[in-house]
Order: C-alpha cells, then structure tokens, then sequence
C-alpha cells in the first residue's frame, strides 16, 4: 500500500514507539494523527511533528469514536492504525499478600487489551466502508503491539504478559475476519526498547538480556519500530502475523 497522502492514526503517541511510529509515517508522507491520554505532551508532540494530536483515553469508547470522527474530518478516512498505547503491568499471581489485586490486574488488561481492541475494531469498521486503494482491494492495515513477554512470560509481569499474548492470538483471528473488506492486521512483538516502559524493567532482567545472546547486543531504538511499521504498511502480503522485533533474545523466566 502506497502511503503517501494516507490518513494514519497512532496511539500511545505522545512518546516511545507510539511517537516514533508517528513520526516514521510522517516522514514517508502520511497525514497522522496522534492519540495518547497525556494531553500536554501529545499536543506537544503533534505540533513538533506539524499534525494533529488529540487527547484521548483509549479505554473510553466514546472518546475513541470521537476521536476517529475528528481524525477523519482531518485528514479524511482512515487507511492506517498503529496501536501503540500500554501501560507496564508488574505483580504476580500470587505474591507475599497473597492473589493479585483484581483491580490492578484489570486496569492493564483494560488499556493494554481492550483499548486496543477498541481503536482497532473502530478503525476497521471505518476502513471497511471506504473505497478500495488498489488492484488487490486493499482498504487499510491495523498494526498492533504485542511483546516478546507475550511468549516468554516472566516471573511477576503477569498481566501485562496476559494484555499482550491475547493481541499476538488475536492478531491472525482478525486478519481473517477482516480479509474479504481488504483490511490487513498484524502486530509487532517487540523486545528491549528504549521507551518509558523499559524504566519499570528490574535491571537485573536488562543485564540478563544484555549478556552478548543477541545482536545488535543493546536496546532497540524508537525509530527501529517506526521503520518496521511503514514497512509493514507498504508490504501488502505481511498479513495475519506476530513480528518479533527482538534482535534474538529469548528472555529468562526472571
């Protein structure tokens, strides 16, 4: 899929692999939207980048649909969604007081998974209903963020480990489901990144992971992420599939 002049919407966009998916979309000439509920620094973010930002709660689906109607007025219907938003989601099951706190554990899995669900549901639908951009029936593509976590789970990052294997077993689900209206999914698991959730990774588990069994041996950039999601967009046979973006690291259960 072409993505110049495309509309584009990008949550979790204020800062992290959110913004830097922004900005790699803006650069190849899409017109973005960002989305992040830190209204300050989105509108700062957006501004820096010359697009719109909008300040929204992904877990409020009526802000989301909001926000959708806002993006589409514009920059007209849209043909991209990045879904980026997150919070960490460090506890264990059962730990020194006992079973996990419900409350805390459903407060992940409601921005991580059901937010989410909700940007992409509320996208699609709107891509659905637009007219075809090529020979293949193409509409638009959703991209979504799972983590490597997703599949090796560690030891005291139980729901976030749980928000993010259910977007990597939605992710073929959906692309199914989605196939006859020409709208793509996919998701990207990414490993240790540089962003404002890696500040709540105990340093012991980055020193595990940072012991010479991967390559490059260091975090991953932002903008390695923001590459990987405008290549996804232009490759019209990635569909359906779980990226890991982890340059080989398998984690540890701790």
């Amino acid at each position: 899929m072409k993505i110049e002049g495309l509309s584009a919407i990008v949550t979790g966009a204020a800062s992290g692999l959110g913004l830097a998916a922004a900005h790699a979309l803006r650069d190849a000439g899409a017109n973005v939207v960002l989305i992040d509920r830190e209204g300050e620094r989105v509108t700062k973010a957006a501004e820096a980048l010359g697009c719109t930002g909008i300040v929204c709660d992904v877990t409020d689906s009526e802000a989301v649909a909001s926000a959708l109607d806002t993006a589409v007025s514009a920059n007209g219907p849209i043909r991209i969604n990045v879904n980026c938003a997150g919070i960490p989601g460090g506890m264990r099951l059962v730990g020194r007081d006992g079973p996990v706190d419900m409350m805390a554990f459903a407060s992940v899995i409601n921005v991580n998974l059901l937010g989410t669900i909700s940007v992409m549901t509320k996208s699609a639908a709107r891509m659905m209903a637009s007219p075809p951009l090529n020979d293949d029936g193409e509409r638009g593509v959703v991209i979504n963020t799972a983590s490597i976590t997703a599949f090796e789970g560690q030891i005291g990052q139980c729901a976030y480990v749980a928000s993010k294997g259910a977007i990597a077993s939605l992710t073929l689900q959906a692309a199914r489901e989605f196939m006859p209206w020409g709208v793509r999914v996919m998701t990207i698991a990414p490993g240790l990144f540089r962003t404002p959730i890696a500040d709540h990774i105990p340093q012991e588990v980055i020193d595990s992971m940072l012991d010479g069994r991967m390559f490059p041996n260091r975090f991953g950039e932002p903008a390695e992420f923001g590459q990987l999601a405008v290549d996804i967009v232009r490759n019209p046979m990635l569909n359906g599939e779980v990226i890991r973006l982890d340059a080989g690291v398998r984690l540890q259960a701790r």
